[in-house]
């Protein structure tokens, strides 16, 4: 089951690539980072079903001692129930060491690394409450907190002017910050701050995201030439000559 509802993954990592490819704004590079991405999402996928079949269906006495006594301290001690193994239906993989990712240059929690899957988060937006992944689409996103001065935000409306033949159409959704003053597709409010917690928030953080909403690189300070840089690079342009052969 595993295995087949990660498929879905797959579909998402496969066809914003065959896209930009078919539509000449890629190199036919991009495409060989699926079989590099799945594969490491294959492999999480079977180590993790090994895991719930194991705990199960023990397969020897050492197993099957553990899973007893697993389940006999569950019913009383928390810190147990966390070890239950009995499978989940899909789980995205981070793509750890992925190529398209931007390492971090800056100072940020571990937990929405380049390379993640995107976390939801409730948001408040134009139409009332909703949710962060609901927002973000198909496309690429650039995800600001907070206020910025004028000069960024006309670098940032100029970038994505100017990358819109390699990119298309990139989302800009601001977070907490003045609505209607036209810098952004969307405006949100995260109104309970999980958003914030989540994705270590700060002002004037910014995180790019890939359109099957993987996180491709994050700053704590907004600068449209490095936004340009992990977006090209996120698109293949920087893949290493062994790849690109």
């Amino acid at each position: 089951a595993r295995g087949a509802n990660g498929a879905l993954q797959g579909v998402e990592n496969l066809g914003w690539k065959l896209a930009a490819v078919l539509q000449g704004r890629a190199p036919q590079a991009l495409l060989q980072t699926y079989d590099s991405e799945r594969q490491h999402g294959a492999s999480e996928n079977i180590l993790n079903s090994t895991r719930a079949t194991d705990f199960m269906t023990p397969k020897n006495h050492i197993t099957r001692v553990f899973r007893d006594t697993v389940l006999e301290l569950a019913r009383t001690y928390p810190f147990a129930r966390a070890l239950v193994n009995s499978g989940r239906l899909s789980k995205p993989c981070t793509y750890e060491s992925s190529p398209l990712n931007t390492p971090d240059s800056d100072d940020f929690k571990p937990g929405m690394r380049p390379g993640s899957p995107c976390t939801d988060a409730p948001v408040e937006g134009g139409n009332g409450s909703g949710w962060l992944l609901n927002h973000l689409g198909n496309h690429f996103s650039v995800l600001l907190k907070g206020e910025f001065d004028g000069a960024g935000l006309a670098g940032l409306a100029e970038m994505t002017t100017a990358l819109a033949p390699l990119a298309g159409d990139i989302r800009v959704i601001r977070v907490d910050a003045a609505p209607n003053d036209g810098t952004a597709t969307v405006h949100l409010a995260d109104e309970k701050g999980v958003l914030a917690e989540r994705y270590d928030l700060r002002e004037s953080a910014v995180y790019l995201i890939r359109p099957d909403q993987h996180v491709a690189a994050r700053w704590r300070k907004l600068d449209a030439g490095q936004i340009a840089s992990a977006l090209q690079r996120a698109m293949g342009a920087e893949l290493p000559p062994e790849q690109a052969a």
